[in-house]
């Protein structure tokens, strides 16, 4: 039997996983109030009146970052999943399966770091596992699962409503532009000089929604939340009209973006729109409370935008720019990853030919 190959690398696409993943799920239980989809970041489990809120994710250490660095976001990449259902991230269960180089200072770095951004948190950890092995190497060297507990009053379980406004936070590229400028900044540098590259590394501290999903869910309305990751801001919003079965209406001048994301995205021939976006809040929620949203993010200092409204089903997911539109379709292969592992290749290139 021929065996295709998955296009891309990154997230396996919706449609892949609503045929092959999503109908096989174990054992069905009532207690799991959310089961894994395309659009949730979180799964549930009702326990009595309150209910557990649980993500996994892979625990990405890219090590070129410097370890402090490195686990500060390897915390906040999971954290955030759990904070975007209006429950905070409360307990930490990781899995860390190190490459063989990994030296003892490393590993201390690593894990200080983690311990003290989860007591800034309020985040415990509960269990886990550590060790090094042979065939383990950065960035995913291991695995980690999120908890959260609360009043099921407090939890958000994401179903858009025809007429509720479509929200972003921060705009579109955050992850990219962090990682991008972490990574490559000589190559950033060349095309916009020294003041411009500072600026650009300091989004890397804005690569998580944890903050902003509580700033939203303090003021209320909300009626779905979700981080743009993988495919970015379109991805994230095709997969919240997917999951909620409604259309949307986006207006593409109206989402906020910062100059940093775009300049860097351009320099790099990426999309910025279809690009991986941890630090992206999307949301949507009641009109009457939006503009109080927007308010208490921006009072916050993060900076945030109401990119459209919710519509019907059978309108379908609409761009609308310049004076035109076109239907919005799911980005399938996020460009981040094609143009992140080509610079690294070029950049190893000419590392070994001053080497040779």
């Amino acid at each position: 039997m021929k065996k295709d190959k998955l296009p891309g690398l990154g997230k396996i696409h919706p449609d892949f996983f609503n045929r092959h993943i999503y109908r096989k799920l174990g054992k069905p239980d009532p207690s799991v109030l959310v089961k894994p989809q395309n659009g949730v970041d979180f799964g549930v489990i009702a326990i009595g009146p309150r209910v557990m809120v649980v993500s996994t994710d892979p625990f990405f250490i890219a090590s070129e970052l410097g370890m402090r660095k490195a686990a500060w976001f390897a915390v906040h990449i999971i954290a955030s999943d759990v904070a975007v259902s209006g429950i905070a991230p409360k307990y930490l269960a990781v899995d860390l399966n190190l490459p063989p180089g990994i030296t003892e200072g490393q590993l201390v770095e690593l894990w200080d770091t983690v311990h003290s951004e989860c007591s800034r948190l309020g985040i415990s950890v509960v269990t886990g596992h550590t060790a090094r092995y042979a065939g383990c190497n950065y960035p995913m060297v291991g695995g980690a699962t999120m908890f959260g507990t609360g009043r099921r009053s407090k939890l958000i379980i994401p179903s858009a409503k025809e007429g509720d406004a479509v929200i972003v936070s921060k705009g579109p590229a955050i992850e990219t532009t962090g990682l991008m400028a972490a990574y490559f900044p000589d190559f950033i540098e060349s095309f916009y000089g020294p003041a411009f590259l500072k600026r650009a590394r300091r989004i890397f501290y804005q690569m998580s929604t944890v903050k902003d999903a509580a700033i939203a869910a303090s003021v209320g309305g909300l009626t779905s939340m979700h981080d743009a990751t993988e495919c970015g801001v379109w991805g994230g919003l095709f997969e919240i009209a997917r999951h909620s079965r409604v259309g949307m209406r986006i207006d593409l001048d109206k989402i906020i973006i910062q100059e940093e994301a775009r300049l860097v995205c351009s320099c790099f021939g990426i999309d910025p729109y279809k690009s991986i976006s941890e630090g992206t809040l999307l949301a949507t929620a009641d009109r009457r409370k939006a503009r109080a949203i927007i308010s208490a993010l921006e009072s916050e200092g993060i900076p945030a935008s109401i990119a459209g409204e919710v519509a019907g089903r059978g309108d379908g997911i609409k761009v609308f720019t310049g004076g035109s539109s076109y239907e919005l379709d799911h980005p399938r292969v996020d460009p981040f990853w094609a143009k992140f592992e080509e610079h690294l290749l070029k950049r190893n290139e000419r590392k070994n030919t001053r080497l040779s």
